[in-house]
């Protein structure tokens, strides 16, 4: 006997209604929100090779030939576990991870995940471990914190910000769970199914915790120990004017403006040097000379946004006690310096010279600056004989000066250890300008 669809009790023209309505719902649930990009196109692993926990400086520094040979080792595991299924990513529990062909800066990702008991996972942010995923109910792992749920910076140093979440998020198994995760510079927040877990806390570099993380690299998917399903993972890139505004949101209260954004009213020294361009302190062409603060201050912080010409050189006046040379007879200078000045110039630098750095005394870590004309935002906080210097949400100096025992060029620095002074710009003839300058002694 001919069966016909009627005899199963529905219409051939219901199946289609219905094949086609599962189609649209399936393409719905991978059309990103507004101004986010698909990373997984709910078909196949296009856009995505294998990775593993291997530091990206080091994968970038290998020869295209080598790197090439890595990448097809690695992707042809990761192909072998990991697979489309609908609109999920799924992985078995096995293989190397899901990785990004892109490399990323700043940017928000929003991705959902399922997993069951016993599995262990997490999201490498630029190749870095990473954004925790595990079984919270899994008593193995209550020493190493699974009891206090996901989303936690697993691999921060114990007791640092970000390390454990803030509040257990995690759903039962069986349902999905998902992620927020807003990432400037080296900075991370985390929502777990819309709770914060992690509040901008700094992602330390895993691979070398000398230095701060990359400026760029890939999103990867980590898993091993049981079955993880991911979807709706989308991604937006952050630009540099909001970067700059997320960085000044957090831990803003206590700052106060000391430049009003139209003349040098609470300021002294060579202000005639000194021009206000569009709200902005901007060193005129060929003229140099300091400009401070009329207020002394001892601990402090201060936040400001700064832009550079090509090969610009100027500096941070710390302590500075109104006369002298701010690098030798304040607390010490912290650079300001075009991150490529060497090119720009031609002319060779001292690596305490760079950017960030105490000049002279301490070398900060250099290629964090954001393009030439371009704001960066900065945050410099002294407490004793300590600075460290936040540059576009990355520390790239973290010192005590009391330890300094050598100095370019053999030159004292008989100010260092003074307690107070002024806080201001050291001049050096180019136009670098400076903005939203504020300051929270603490």
């Amino acid at each position: 006997m001919k069966t016909t669809m009627k005899t199963i009790g529905h219409s051939p023209s219901l199946w289609c209604v219905l094949a086609l309505a599962g189609l649209v719902a399936a393409a719905a649930a991978a059309t990103p929100p507004a101004g986010f990009t698909a990373l997984f196109n709910g078909k196949d692993l296009a856009g995505w090779r294998g990775g593993d926990t291997f530091d990206h400086r080091k994968y970038l520094a290998l020869p295209a030939d080598q790197r090439a040979e890595q990448d097809a080792k690695w992707t042809a595991e990761m192909q072998a576990h990991w697979r489309a299924e609908g609109d999920e990513l799924v992985n078995d529990g096995f293989g190397k991870y899901a990785t990004t062909t892109k490399d990323y800066g700043d940017f928000e990702l929003l991705v959902e995940y399922k997993t069951v008991p016993l599995a262990d996972s997490g999201i490498y942010l630029r190749g870095v471990p990473q954004v925790q995923i595990w079984d919270h109910t899994n008593p193995k792992e209550f020493k190493n914190g699974a009891a206090k749920g996901s989303g936690g910076l697993w691999n921060n140093s114990a007791g640092a910000p970000g390390k454990d979440p803030l509040v257990l998020a995690d759903k039962p198994f069986g349902e999905w769970n998902q992620f927020r995760i807003l990432m400037v510079g080296a900075r991370v927040s985390v929502w777990l199914n819309g709770a914060l877990v992690v509040d901008h806390a700094n992602l330390e570099n895993y691979y070398d915790s000398k230095q701060p993380i990359p400026v760029r690299g890939p999103i990867e998917l980590q898993t091993h120990g049981g079955e993880i399903r991911w979807r709706n993972i989308f991604l937006r890139e952050i630009g540099t004017a909001e970067a700059n505004q997320i960085l000044a949101a957090h831990g803003e209260t206590g700052f106060t403006s000391v430049f009003n954004g139209r003349d040098f009213t609470g300021w002294a020294g060579s202000v005639e040097n000194y021009e206000v361009q569009d709200g902005a302190i901007v060193c005129r062409p060929k003229q140099g000379g300091n400009v401070f603060t009329k207020a002394e201050y001892a601990d402090f912080s201060a936040r400001l946004e700064f832009k550079l010409p090509p090969g610009g050189n100027n500096g941070l006046a710390i302590r500075f006690p109104g006369q002298g040379n701010p690098a030798y007879d304040g607390m010490c200078e912290s650079q300001v310096l075009d991150d490529h000045y060497e090119q720009a110039t031609g002319e060779k630098i001292d690596p305490r010279q760079a950017h960030g750095s105490a000049y002279g005394m301490v070398a900060a870590a250099r290629g964090y600056q954001r393009p030439i004309g371009e704001w960066n935002f900065e945050e410099v906080t002294v407490n004793g004989s300590k600075i460290k210097v936040e540059l576009n949400g990355f520390v790239i100096l973290n010192t005590d000066l009391a330890d300094v025992k050598e100095f370019m060029a053999n030159s004292k620095h008989p100010g260092k250890d003074l307690p107070s002074g002024h806080f201001g710009f050291a001049g050096h003839n180019d136009p670098v300008a400076f903005r939203n300058i504020r300051l929270k002694p603490l």
